[in-house]
């Protein structure tokens, strides 16, 4: 005799369904203050406008109106530094003037994509700015000023090479590029400080404030090089310049209308990260193998010095 058994899913109760409802609503929810809440947080913008006839008068006002450090954190968030600030026809002025310029980021505060990787620079065609990431965690980001349309910077990942305090330009003698870090050592292609006017308008580097480009200069990691310094042994800190710019826009001035019109998310990033991670994790993973070799000898050697 062959007995037949019938399964079946075992069907949810209605006190199952009812958890399971509760538990949705729970979540729409709090998504929906989520979401309230970002709102209310995000930053309000106006203008300050320099009529062409009044334009002294009125930056005067601006400077009166506003201390030091907030006109460096308005200039910065105009792709200015204060050399340009003349350029200025109108200023996007934010209704907060927080002392941590990490409020105003256009940027994801977090990027769980990147949580194994050390250290990660962005530089954004777009929107004119860079970001830093330690461990999937925005750490800083700020203005730049990149390849005008007849130079344009090279877009795509590159790692960190060498750096030094003072370059001097190849296009020019005379341009001095402090806090040069270089990302492609056969292009030239490097971030330091330069003028920063309001547009892109270098020769394919990128530009940055003086004090970022001092704070980047000690934060990345160099290359490591064998052979007497002629074999590249391992990477720097990756780096990704990415998106388009129409070379003439300024973004940043549709944010008195629309707070988030500058706004890059996180899926965003994903879609330009994601395909380089092997890569970046194989880079990251030879540079720490080397680094620690290399600490593991220097430590054997300095045991062997006699102690008096």
């Amino acid at each position: 005799m062959i007995n037949l058994i019938h399964c079946t899913k075992n069907e949810p109760t209605a006190e199952s369904r009812a958890g399971m409802d509760q538990v949705l609503e729970e979540q729409k929810k709090q998504q929906t203050e989520d979401s309230l809440r970002h709102e209310a947080e995000k930053v309000r913008y106006s203008f300050f406008i320099f009529p062409k006839n009044k334009k002294d008068s009125a930056m005067a006002a601006f400077r009166e109106k506003f201390t030091d450090k907030e006109q460096y954190t308005i200039l910065a968030l105009n792709r200015l530094d204060k050399k340009n600030s003349w350029r200025a026809d109108s200023l996007i002025v934010p209704d907060k003037l927080a002392v941590d310029f990490l409020q105003y980021s256009p940027f994801p505060k977090s990027l769980d994509s990147l949580q194994h990787v050390d250290k990660m620079v962005f530089f954004s065609y777009a929107i004119h700015a860079y970001a830093l990431y330690e461990n999937g965690t925005l750490i800083k980001w700020g203005p730049s000023s990149m390849g005008k349309k007849a130079t344009p910077t090279k877009t795509g990942l590159m790692f960190a090479n060498w750096k030094k305090e003072e370059a001097i330009s190849t296009s020019n003698s005379e341009w001095i590029l402090r806090w040069n870090f270089n990302i492609h050592n056969t292009a030239g292609i490097g971030w330091h400080q330069y003028d920063l006017p309001g547009h892109h308008a270098s020769h394919s580097c990128l530009r940055l404030l003086e004090e970022d480009a001092k704070w980047m200069y000690s934060w990345a990691d160099t290359w490591v090089l064998k052979d007497q310094g002629q074999t590249v042994a391992a990477k720097g800190t990756p780096v990704i310049v990415f998106g388009d710019s129409d070379f003439k826009s300024r973004p940043w001035l549709k944010l008195p209308s629309d707070p988030a019109a500058n706004e890059i998310s996180e899926a965003d990033l994903n879609r330009v990260f994601v395909p380089y991670l092997p890569e970046i994790l194989k880079e990251q993973q030879n540079a720490k193998s080397l680094r620690n070799k290399s600490l593991s000898a220097a430590k054997k050697e300095a045991d062997l010095i006699p102690r008096a």
